[in-house]
């Protein structure tokens, strides 16, 4: 039987033998509060959503007092009435996917679809900077002031980096709309810090210089590798990946498999009888069955030559320059011998005409040339 609840009944209510007992209001419906066995008190609320009953905790007694309980209860029924269920929306808070959810998902279903060098960059931004600032938040609750603040903490001391994280949250978010977790990025109109682009290439001299440093490193097999490279303006990834089933060294082909390029794309490229000439050095001299460029481990390739690259660019004279300007420096040579940028493109194994055209302003001495030869054959009168 309802009774009006008041703090006197409250605090004088009798606890039950075990489990817990309600005592209901009389002014509003389905409002109760519960003593347990152990004498605790809590304000509760009753309501049906749909037909189905459903029972929401206010708060503890005495933080809660009961004039307070009766007004939020007053509350609930009012939102229950225009049709919302306050305890589902709670259940569903509760729920909601959090960032360390997201990052469950992008490393299962986003990150086998990407190279394992990039994978392996993603998984090392997540774990260094995305999970420790916001793995406990929820996804939906995300705001731009909170990405803003994480761009702002990384670019403090590393400002590419915080780019490059960000580009990789904004990606993650992304498909937490396609999964329906929230339905806005507050990654979009994030202030990117400025990015000095840099290309380096090699002089003929500096080119000279690193083929006798090369040559006279202790370790060739890696200095095999950087020749490899220096030969065929291919990616790094692409060079110390190699498998001997990839070449055909008859008809100077090689053919690059799209599980080993950038564009994810098979890219069929002539060689060179220097590029020819070196891979039957290579195979002549105790080859690997599988991989052009082993590594120390059994049934491994090469993974890196950092050191070796370093090592003979400081011998040779060679400043600011990384193993990836070997690649814009083989593009720099067929520029300086007129050729055209699909063709270049075509070699590089590019599928966009734009990233070929970074190379465009190379072409400017053959195309200079071009005009004088066209300029000397017209003859022109002043006056």
């Amino acid at each position: 039987m309802a009774e009006h609840l008041t703090e006197k009944l409250v605090k004088t209510l009798p606890a039950p033998i075990k489990g817990n007992k309600l005592f209901y209001d009389d002014e509003v419906k389905g409002f109760a509060v519960r003593v347990t066995h152990a004498g605790a008190r809590s304000f509760v609320v009753n309501y049906y959503v749909h037909g189905r009953e459903r029972r929401i905790t206010i708060g503890s007694h005495p933080d809660w007092t009961v004039t307070s309980a009766r007004s939020r209860a007053k509350e609930i029924k009012q939102q229950v009435d225009i049709g919302e269920d306050p305890l589902g929306q709670r259940i569903e808070d509760r729920e909601a996917p959090t960032v360390n959810d997201l990052w469950k998902e992008y490393e299962a279903k986003h990150l086998p679809t990407k190279r394992p060098r990039s994978a392996q960059d993603d998984a090392s931004m997540w774990k260094t900077y995305i999970l420790p600032r916001m793995g406990f938040m929820k996804v939906g609750d995300i705001t731009a002031q909170d990405v803003d603040g994480l761009h702002s903490w990384i670019g403090e001391t590393k400002p590419v980096r915080a780019n490059r994280v960000i580009e990789v949250l904004r990606k993650a978010i992304n498909l937490s709309i396609r999964w329906q977790w929230r339905s806005d990025n507050p990654c979009t109109g994030v202030h990117r810090n400025h990015e000095e682009k840099r290309e380096r290439y090699l002089s003929p001299t500096e080119i000279d210089n690193l083929v006798m440093a090369l040559n006279t490193h202790p370790n060739q097999r890696s200095c095999d590798a950087i020749r490899m490279l220096l030969l065929t303006g291919a990616r790094k990834s692409e060079v110390l990946s190699a498998t001997w089933t990839m070449f055909d060294l008859e008809t100077g082909v090689w053919v690059k498999p799209s599980s080993h390029t950038k564009q994810k794309k098979l890219h069929r490229v002539p060689l060179s009888e220097a590029v020819k000439d070196l891979l039957l050095y290579i195979k002549s001299d105790k080859p690997d069955p599988v991989f052009v460029f082993p590594g120390r481990v059994v049934d491994h390739p090469l993974t890196d030559v950092k050191k070796t690259w370093t090592a003979v660019c400081e011998t040779a004279g060679i400043e600011l320059a990384r193993i990836h300007d070997l690649r814009h420096s083989f593009a720099s040579i067929l520029a300086s011998k007129k050729l055209s940028l699909p063709i270049i493109g075509a070699l590089l194994g590019h599928t966009q005409t734009q990233t070929t055209a970074r190379y465009a302003h190379l072409l400017d001495d053959p195309l200079r040339e071009a005009t004088e030869l066209a300029s000397s054959a017209i003859q022109t009168r002043k006056g």
